[in-house]
């Protein structure tokens, strides 16, 4: 982790994600958001032409297990997180 991400407050909700949607909320500008699955395959991409503070991201039809959010902010900081999603069922 590198000095920057420690001061940038990210929360990611509900967890672990039951549905196929969660939100994406940071005291920092996000200016684009990318989710990977555990073997590096992107299964979800969005780039904001005005940053957000606040992103509901809505996957389709994900498959149960773990998949890494990358967020890119405004200032080419970037934080990954981590998000289980327990599938549709």
């Amino acid at each position: 982790m590198t000095k920057e991400e420690i001061n940038i407050n990210v929360s990611i909700y509900p967890v672990p994600v039951r549905e196929n949607n969660f939100t994406i909320k940071s005291d920092k500008e996000i200016s684009s958001i990318k989710i990977s699955n555990i073997i590096g395959q992107d299964i979800f991409m969005v780039k904001y032409n005005t940053p957000q503070l606040l992103s509901k991201i809505v996957l389709d039809n994900p498959r149960r297990g773990m998949y890494l959010v990358v967020i890119l902010f405004s200032d080419d900081t970037r934080v990954v997180k981590k998000v289980l999603v327990e599938g549709t069922n």
